[in-house]
């Protein structure tokens, strides 16, 4: 069984699904790898370094689409790409399957069993396969540092000579894996951070940082069972929106990291123009989910425009800003995932549809899309 792994075609990614420490725990676990030329080279890793640890590399990419029983990739295939692997092969990546209703089509006319990794369940045995965790991490992480660069002020209170500085004041949207560290590394800066989010239980865990929760009343939210907020209505909008207003227009820099089932739905839009307008000018706003269409109106994907002398920066893949440690956390979730269902005895890929992981990442087999969540 062999299992390829192609480097990315999209322009701006330049985190790497495979290093080659992880390929040479594969390998002794019996996995035939392939890789393309190429593939470590956005973190000047050459083809030797893999080929020392066990691998092959592929003549060219698209015989390595067409010999691999397993693919593995980062970003979603091409229609195209999709058309060149192997009959009932298996395919793994980031799919976006809620709204590329063609690929899933491809996949089901090639016969491919898809697996999308960011359904991969928020359950204790998948933590250590859960890209969407570990790369919102480090977006979180991005985020402040981004913006530090960016705000004309310092972060920390600082007592001098000359006078006391008011340290920088940060409004965290949302307290998932992106916001929490988003605070701690503000507090870390020396930031006064504020925080809110719609899940009333996040509270304590941003107090443990060190961050004041706000506090506005949504009446009853909650959250989903695989840990995500609960969608609100558009009058518990309008509440947060109200809430939040004051709090925005004192803060220095502003981070929104409010998502909807991890970005696979569109997200909520949470901090209007007027908004932005009532801010000091030279603050900062922060879209991070703007993949999923964004949270702060008049944010551009992949740009810092300016909106009243506020500037407003989002960007499609904050994680590939710190490519390095993203791949390492991306080849250790890849790593783990393999491993779960690699079965030794028979050196091959355990495909268990009956297993509750696989269960909520495989999104078409057999030529028919098997996911319920994508289907209802």
């Amino acid at each position: 069984m062999i299992i390829g792994i192609p480097k990315s075609s999209a322009d701006a990614e330049q985190r790497v699904l495979a290093l080659p420490e992880n390929v040479a725990k594969l390998t002794q676990q019996g996995m035939n790898i392939t890789i393309e030329s190429g593939l470590g080279a956005s973190l000047s890793i050459a083809d030797q370094a893999y080929i020392d640890a066990g691998a092959t590399v592929a003549s060219s990419v698209e015989k390595l689409l067409a010999d691999a029983d397993i693919v593995v990739r980062i970003q979603p295939p091409t229609v195209d790409q999709v058309k060149q692997l192997k009959p009932h092969s298996i395919h793994v990546s980031m799919l976006n399957p809620f709204t590329d209703d063609e690929l899933i089509e491809a996949f089901n006319a090639r016969q491919v069993t898809a697996v999308s990794l960011e359904m991969i369940p928020r359950i204790t045995r998948a933590q250590k396969m859960d890209v969407l965790s570990s790369q919102a991490s480090l977006a979180g992480y991005a985020a402040v540092i981004l913006a530090a660069q960016q705000v004309d002020k310092i972060f920390p209170m600082m007592m001098t000579p000359a006078g006391t500085i008011s340290p920088c004041r940060v409004f965290v949207l949302g307290a998932g894996v992106a916001g929490l560290q988003a605070i701690a590394t503000a507090k870390r800066l020396g930031a006064r951070v504020d925080a809110f989010d719609v899940r009333p239980d996040t509270k304590e865990q941003v107090e443990s940082l060190g961050a004041k929760f706000l506090e506005i009343d949504l009446g009853e939210t909650g959250q989903t069972a695989g840990g995500y907020a609960n969608a609100l209505s558009e009058e518990q909008k309008q509440l947060q929106i109200d809430g939040q207003t004051k709090i925005i227009a004192q803060s220095d820099i502003v981070i929104a990291t409010a998502q909807a089932m991890g970005g696979l739905k569109p997200a909520p839009r949470l901090i209007t123009q007027a908004m932005l307008s009532a801010m000091k000018p030279g603050a900062v706003a922060v879209d991070l989910a703007i993949e999923s269409g964004g949270n702060i109106e008049g944010a551009v994907a992949d740009q810092l425009v300016e909106i009243d002398q506020v500037k407003v920066l989002a960007l499609s893949n904050f994680p590939a800003q710190f490519a390095d440690s993203a791949s390492q956390m991306l080849a250790s979730n890849i790593f783990h995932f393999l491993s779960e269902f690699w079965d030794q005895e028979a050196q091959s890929f355990a495909l268990k549809l009956d297993d509750e992981i696989l269960q909520s990442a495989v999104i078409t087999h057999q030529g028919e899309t098997v996911s319920a969540v994508v289907t209802a």
